[in-house]
């Protein structure tokens, strides 16, 4: 049924029920099951009462003509205007009508005040989320970065929002908001431009670097030595796993990076800054904690995350132009992060310059990964190192640079909290950054026991730790989105990228007249000489602060290379020996870009060409690198145990593919993650393990008798499931591939309990990791082994990312989706993570959409979401992708008008 189309009011005021609840979620229960006072048809109504209008006509004032919007039966948007800021109010008004309570969270989130719209509970975040200061970042670049037409732009789609928003009750909105209506007084405000820009700091804090490998290793100090954090740290394997550029460095005498010449001999930045480099356990052990509290809206930051790209030359495929691929690995969430949309001028001009469909995040104008009539692109996270930590001595109101006292700088931040009393927060600041250990009482007893030289400054009362991030300087990668879908050649393409500062991608490229091409943008860091990034820095000495940024004509870059393809799957950009500037040292190892590479490199050996449905394929290919390493020498271990025997057998033939069905693949996957646990995990300190498992362990060197059984202290672990270690991810599986020739490697020493022998070699371990795999899937999947499959095991669960991540059961049921029995795994090019350090197998991050673009004829391309268009649950598109996305299928994506109007199914038009 149509909404409502009324416009009495600019802004809507959620009316107050005249009680308030103590629970949110308790009244949830009540509101959505209709079971208080309103009977079923309050449910029915309110539901179907926020499905968004979809034919007809609707007045909106501001429009300078009429614009269409046909929608296919997958309910996908194209949008049809004549001018620019037609199209642009359009895209805010239809993503409003599909997701605006979606919206509405992330802008609360981005600013620091999800505590408005949930209560209490949110206040802690809100305060680390004000320390950061997402939303004074957009206002400033919004205020002093970007052009005069971008702010045109976002201007135009916010008036589209909140021509929406005109004249709406709450429940026409979403059915949250009916809900949500019973609890507390809550405005739904109108959107602003800068609630689009800050959006990109949120993409940019998901996506920034090594961070969370910055503490860890730092956490480490407390219990392995430096060569064991080296073990556990190995470096990229070039040798195995090539990196996305071959060749190439940058010319002395120019200056620039020059993709066709040979590389020199550039020295990168290496070591690490002494003295506060392994300091502050306490501390970054809250930090850690912090971060995971803050709503991974892309996905958790591990070591197996990222997300695939690559393109093929026509030289290659059976169309004689490129193909281009790209699925980005984020977070399963409801609805999906991603947002499929068209957006056409009729007759592209000076005054209408777009004609560009692909996916685009809802909050936000214009289309961030896609194609338009000339060009295609594609994004994987290039995992430059793009922030440090500094432990900084603050003496008062004060801190020490180079013996000298500076003043801090210092803005108080107000947190208001729905059904509460607002709390007042002081942020205070260096030239480092925002002191994130200010957001914990713990924090305050920083660097107790950081190990420092003489020349550091006396420890006190201890260290506080700032942040340095290059996404809190204001920059122009919204620009860059509008160049980008604007681009008509690989110079203007390079133009764009230059301005994507923030968060720093891999860009590959196609275009129409046979071209491919790849660019290495983002704002990266020159540090200083002796410092690579790896661990805090002191922030007292002036030589380890930022200074110089890497120039984007240095930055690498390839076009038409003569292997007739790119791929990039977050491995290394460059061979580090052969590059003069350090973009990072925690890559991805490489696992799944190689694994591309040979896939591309057997289908077009002899001749062979790759076809658009090769291109899907490759997608979803489960192959388990590790699996091809451990499984010849698990098969040669000699069991005795009749029922671990079952289990072993399952392994003999297997060909290392993980698809849902194979027992085979359940099994290895859990001796894998024993494996881990045995070898490396029970090792680690408890701020790296995960939450609520309890070890009796050896303490610390140097505070007891290490040799004395009875000097075994209980410890558990304290980190949240998705990012405690070792996750399993491929630098895991660089550092057993290392020590798994050494059968005697003191890495496979693990000690005994009650049922089992401590273990001295490599075989012994393996053994045990077998049998502890065969019981804990005996308690999981059952006794018979030929019941098993690792879709039984690897599932996924599709979250209302507010409502639906807690509470009672009746609100994920009625929110959340799922689960699906998956295939794929950690590392593998269908990338359906998990954490084996989490305890589970349950998948934590997906390709969250596919593409395949065919730069012959691009409605020959194929496209697919995570979940669908809607934000509204029961809408018939807010899950209708998922199934054909399980089964790795994709939709036919009309691009040209004959094509979409073909696919049309509903009409609107928005008239002036």
């Amino acid at each position: 049924m149509p909404a409502n189309t009324t416009a009495p009011s600019a802004k809507t005021k959620v009316r107050k029920k005249g009680r308030r609840a103590r629970l949110l979620l308790i009244v949830l229960v009540l509101a959505l099951v209709a079971g208080v006072g309103y009977g079923a048809y309050w449910g029915v109504s309110t539901v179907r009462a926020s499905f968004p209008q979809t034919t007809g006509s609707i007045q909106l004032k501001g429009l300078s003509g009429p614009v269409e919007v046909r929608r296919d039966d997958y309910g996908v948007p194209q949008v049809y205007a004549d001018s620019d800021t037609d199209l642009f109010m359009a895209q805010g008004f239809v993503q409003a009508q599909d997701r605006f309570w979606e919206m509405d969270v992330r802008r609360h989130m981005t600013s620091g005040r999800l505590a408005e719209m949930f209560g209490k509970d949110q206040v802690e975040t809100d305060s680390f989320l004000r320390t950061l200061g997402w939303r004074r970042v957009a206002q400033q670049e919004y205020d002093t970065k970007l052009s005069p037409q971008t702010k045109k732009y976002l201007q135009a789609y916010a008036a589209g929002v909140n021509a929406y928003l005109k004249g709406k009750s709450p429940k026409e909105i979403s059915v949250e908001y009916a809900a949500l209506d019973f609890v507390h007084d809550y405005n739904i405000e109108q959107w602003t431009p800068v609630d689009s820009v800050a959006w990109l700091k949120a993409m940019a804090w998901d996506l920034r670097g090594n961070m969370q490998d910055e503490i860890d290793r730092s956490l480490m100090t407390s219990r392995l030595s430096p060569q064991q954090i080296k073990d556990l740290y190995p470096p990229y394997p070039t040798a195995t796993h090539r990196p996305i550029v071959d060749e190439g460095s940058v010319n002395k005498t120019t200056g620039k990076y020059d993709p066709n010449r040979e590389p020199g001999t550039g020295t990168a930045l290496s070591g690490t800054a002494q003295g506060a480099a392994q300091g502050a356990q306490t501390q970054l052990a809250r930090l850690s904690d912090n971060l995971d509290k803050i709503p991974a809206l892309l996905g958790p930051n591990g070591s197996g995350i990222g997300s695939n790209s690559w393109v093929v030359s026509g030289k290659y495929t059976t169309t004689g132009m490129p193909l281009l691929a790209n699925d980005p690995h984020l977070a399963p969430m409801m609805p999906s992060l991603w947002y499929q949309m068209g957006l056409h001028c009729r007759t592209v001009s000076a005054t209408c310059g777009y004609d560009v469909a692909g996916y685009t995040f809802s909050g936000m104008p214009g289309v961030v990964i896609g194609h338009n009539q000339d060009v295609s692109w594609g994004f994987t996270n290039l995992g430059a190192d793009v922030t440090d930590l500094y432990l900084e001595k603050i003496s008062g109101n004060s801190y020490t640079v180079d013996n000298k006292q500076v003043p801090l700088t210092t803005r108080e931040e107000v947190i208001k909290v729905a059904g509460g009393k607002s709390k007042t927060i002081t942020v205070r600041e260096t030239d480092n950054g925002p002191l994130v250990s200010d957001r914990n009482d713990e924090l305050e007893k920083v660097g107790q026991k950081a190990p420092v030289t003489t020349s550091a400054p006396d420890r006190g009362e201890g260290y506080a730790v700032a942040l340095r991030w290059t996404a809190l300087d204001p920059g122009k990668s919204m620009d860059a989105v509008f160049e980008l879908d604007r681009a008509k050649d690989f110079k203007s393409f390079r133009a764009a990228a230059k301005d994507f500062e923030v968060p720093s991608q891999n860009l590959i490229y196609a275009d129409t007249k046979g071209h491919i091409g790849y660019q290495a943008p983002g704002r990266i860091p020159i540090r200083a000489t002796g410092f690579d990034g790896t661990m805090p820095a002191p922030g007292w000495d002036s030589k380890y602060a930022w200074k110089k940024y890497i120039p984007f004509e240095q930055l690498p870059y390839e076009y038409d290379p003569k292997r007739g393809y790119i791929v990039t799957a977050n491995q290394a950009v460059v061979d580090d020996k052969k590059y003069p500037y350090l973009l990072t040292k925690d890559w991805g190892y490489g696992t799944r870009s190689q694994r591309i590479n040979d896939l591309i490199e057997s289908k077009t050996k002899d001749g062979g060409k790759i076809s658009t449905e090769d291109m899907q394929k490759m997608q979803m290919d489960n192959s388990s690198e590790i699996a091809a390493l451990l499984t010849p020498a698990l098969l040669k271990v000699d069991v005795s145990d009749p029922a671990v025997r079952e289990a072993q057998k399952l392994l003999e033939g297997w060909d290392y593919t993980q698809e849902s069905d194979s027992g085979a693949a359940a099994y290895f996957n859990a001796v894998w993650r024993n494996v881990l646990k045995l070898a490396f995990g029970n090792k680690l300190p408890k701020e790296l393990r995960v939450k609520g498992e309890c070890l009796y362990v050896l303490p610390p060197v140097g505070s007891g008798p290490v040799d004395d059984p009875n000097a075994r202290v209980r410890e558990c672990g304290q980190r949240d499931p998705d990012s405690a270690q070792p996750d399993g991810g491929d630098r895991w599986f660089e550092v057993v591939r290392r020590i798994f020739p050494d059968q005697k490697n003191v890495w496979w020493q693990s000690p005994g309990s009650r049922l089992d022998k401590a273990t001295t070699t490599r075989d012994q371990l393996l053994a045990r990791a077998m049998k502890d795999a065969r019981w804990e899937l005996t308690a999981k999947l059952g006794k018979d082994v030929t019941t098993w499959s690792w879709g039984r095991l690897h599932q996924m669960t599709l979250r209302n990312q507010t409502l639906g991540t807690d509470g009672p059961a009746i609100v994920k049921y009625l929110l959340n989706r799922g689960p699906w029995n998956l295939g794929g795994g950690e590392a593998a090019v269908n990338a359906t993570g998990w954490n084996a350090g989490g305890g589970d197998y349950g998948v934590t991050w997906v390709p969250s959409m596919r593409m395949v673009v065919n730069l012959k004829d691009f409605d020959k391309s194929k496209w697919i979401n995570l979940t669908g268009a809607s934000g509204h649950a029961y809408s018939a598109h807010y899950s209708d992708q998922t199934s054909k996305w399980a089964k790795g299928e994709q939709l036919d994506w009309s691009y040209t008008a004959k094509a979409v109007d073909t696919a049309t199914v509903d009409n609107l038009t928005l008239k002036p």
